[in-house]
């Protein structure tokens, strides 16, 4: 398949995660306030869409909690300036296995696994424009953590993002979770076109090597809108592969922490090293209110 750059790109800064990286960085935002904070200034700085987990405001562990949740959309709905929001809806599907000689049973403490209604209660709180779906299980660097995403679970959270109006972002791991992907469009419980993005360069995912990333691309609807992000030093590459490739992209400090070698990032400041990259191709950057009409999405008014 011929590349076809994509001309008119979006942004989408993923503001802080749930990975271990609170205590790495003072950039990474912990409390509601600092997470809405970060995400306002990305929006400034040229995102038109900011994706947020939420954390313990004094650990900055990840967090589930209804009420930050509630406290980061209010705050980013009643800025002055505009942007999509995204809110998680992975949390929940986290199992630790015991020793590799008795699996069971599973280590509690370190798990977090519920049901569906649960793990979408803040995305019917909050109403996002767009939520994430895990389209896949995946098992991470980590020896005995397993990211748990079963088809029935899928299917069941898949048709109640429908069911709210709030577009899911298929987040694909791997060519698989692609494929699963087409299948809950075909059958209705996603709508058509969809929204994915590719998550290269995960241990035990896709590698981020432009083999693998290509064959990615083209296991992706044609009317399908989509972006791609990778990990660290390769996050900025991957902006400009992206956009050959005909994609949007992903930035932020989920994914890495430094502008340069030795120099630790705000989101802001990623956006801008972004943006610089996709003009500097000669693409334009488009803004949330395109975004909302390119992927048909239900703007809510602050709370």
């Amino acid at each position: 398949m011929p590349l076809q750059m994509n001309r008119e790109v979006f942004i989408t800064c993923a503001v802080t995660g749930s990975g271990g990286t609170q205590d790495k960085s003072p950039h990474v935002p912990r409390s509601p306030a600092q997470i809405a904070e970060s995400a306002i200034d990305a929006a400034k700085a040229g995102a038109a869409i900011v994706h947020c987990h939420v954390r313990d405001p004094e650990t900055g562990a990840p967090s589930r909690r209804l009420d930050l949740y509630r406290e980061v959309t209010d705050r980013i709905r009643s800025a002055e300036v505009d942007v999509v929001l995204n809110l998680t809806a992975g949390m929940g599907g986290d199992i630790v296995f015991g020793s590799t000689e008795a699996p069971f049973p599973v280590n509690e403490k370190a798990s977090d696994m519920i049901g569906a209604t649960e793990r979408m209660a803040h995305i019917r709180e909050c109403l996002p424009e767009i939520c994430t779906l895990d389209c896949g299980t995946m098992n991470f660097a980590e020896a005995d953590y397993v990211m748990t995403n079963t088809p029935g679970m899928l299917r069941v959270m898949g048709s109640m993002m429908t069911e709210l109006g709030v577009k899911p972002e298929i987040e694909a791991f791997d060519t698989g979770h692609l494929w699963f992907a087409r299948q809950l469009v075909e059958e209705g419980t996603l709508a058509s076109p969809a929204l994915v993005q590719l998550c290269m360069g995960v241990p035990w995912g896709a590698p981020n090597d432009l083999n693998t990333f290509m064959a990615m691309v083209n296991a992706i609807p044609n009317d399908w809108s989509w972006s791609a992000f990778s990990l660290g030093r390769d996050q900025m590459p991957f902006v400009a592969a992206s956009v050959l490739a005909g994609g949007n992209v992903r930035v932020g400090l989920e994914d890495n922490l430094f502008l340069e070698k030795g120099v630790l990032a705000t989101n802001a400041q990623l956006v801008e090293k972004a943006a610089g990259v996709i003009e500097g191709m000669g693409a334009r950057l488009i803004g949330p209110s395109e975004v909302r009409g390119r992927l048909d999405l239900t703007l809510r008014a602050p709370a």
